[in-house]
C-alpha cells in the first residue's frame, strides 16, 4: 500500500536533500508513464508506505528511504488497548511522518451499542497512542449499518463522537475518516454519503479525511477528477491510500 500525505511539517536543508534523492531513487524505478509531467504533484507528496504489523517500523522506513508511514497500535482485528511503543520516542522525534490506522472492527457509525460504544472508546484509546508517537492523525473507517436501518442516525452518531469528545478536550490527533465501499450501506461509500457525512462533523476542526483509490474504485467512483470532487465536498484531503482492486469497477467489496 502506497500512502502520499502533503508535506506541512517545515524540514532542514539536510533532511530536504534526503527527502529528495529518496524520490528521485523512487521515481527512477516507476512506469515512465508515472513520471511523466501529468504527474508532477508527486513531486510536492510525502510518500510512504503501510507497515502492516513492523515490530522496529521505523527502522524499515529509513530502510525503505519513504518519507511517511502507516502503522497499527494495537491488534487491528481486536479491542485491545494500546501499549506505550518501546520507539516512541524515536518515532516522535524522527524526521519521517507517521500516522496509525485504527482498528478495523471500529464502527462509529452503528446503531448497535454494543459495537459503537467500544468503537468510540477504541478511537479515543488509539488516537492517544497516536499522539504518543506524534502522528499527523488516526485513521478511521467511515463504517456502515445494516439493511433496513436509517443512514441519518449513523451521520449523527458520527456528529456524536466529536462532539462528546469536545466536552474532553478533544482528540490526542485529527481523526481521519476513511471512504469505504462495502455492501451497499457504507457510510462513506459515495460522494453523495460523504457530502451527508460532512454536513455532520465538517465543522469539527479534527475531522480530516483520507482518501482510497481502491474503496473509491469499489464504491463506483470515476477515479479520474475525484480529488477535485472530494475536496469540492470537505475542503481537505489529509492523506491518500494509493491502492490498486482486484475486483471490478463497483464492485462493493473493499
Amino acid at each position: 500500500r502506497l500512502i502520499l500525505r502533503r508535506a506541512v511539517r517545515p524540514v532542514s536543508k539536510m533532511q530536504a536533500g534526503g527527502i529528495a534523492a529518496r524520490r528521485a531513487s523512487a521515481r527512477a524505478t516507476l512506469p515512465a508513464k508515472v513520471t511523466s509531467e501529468r504527474f508532477t504533484i508527486v513531486g510536492f507528496m510525502r510518500i510512504g508506505a503501510h507497515l502492516r504489523e513492523d515490530a522496529a517500523p521505523l527502522k524499515t522506513a529509513e530502510e525503505l528511504g519513504i518519507d511517511v508511514f502507516q502503522m497499527f497500535v494495537t491488534d487491528p482485528q481486536s479491542w485491545k488497548k494500546p501499549q506505550p511503543h518501546p520507539e516512541a520516542e524515536r518515532i516522535r522525534e524522527s524526521p519521517i511522518d507517521v500516522v496509525v490506522h485504527s482498528s478495523y472492527q471500529i464502527n462509529v457509525a452503528s446503531l448497535n451499542n454494543r459495537l459503537r460504544m467500544p468503537s468510540r472508546k477504541a478511537v479515543e484509546q488509539q488516537a492517544a497512542a497516536a499522539a504518543e508517537l506524534g502522528a499527523f492523525g488516526l485513521v478511521v473507517h467511515g463504517g456502515h449499518l445494516r439493511d433496513g436501518e436509517d443512514a441519518a442516525q449513523g451521520f449523527a452518531n458520527w456528529r456524536k463522537l466529536f462532539d462528546r469528545q469536545q466536552d474532553k478536550g478533544g482528540f490526542g490527533v485529527p481523526i481521519l475518516i476513511e471512504n469505504t465501499a462495502g455492501g451497499d450501506h457504507a457510510m462513506a461509500r459515495t460522494l453523495e454519503a460523504i457530502d451527508r457525512l460532512w454536513d455532520a462533523v465538517g465543522d469539527f476542526e479534527q475531522a480530516g479525511f483520507c482518501l482510497d483509490t481502491c474503496h473509491a474504485w469499489a464504491g463506483g467512483e470515476d477515479l479520474v477528477g475525484l480529488v477535485e470532487r472530494v475536496r469540492a465536498i470537505t475542503g481537505r484531503i489529509d492523506l491518500v491510500h494509493l491502492n490498486n482492486s482486484r475486483d471490478e469497477f463497483d464492485s462493493g467489496r473493499d
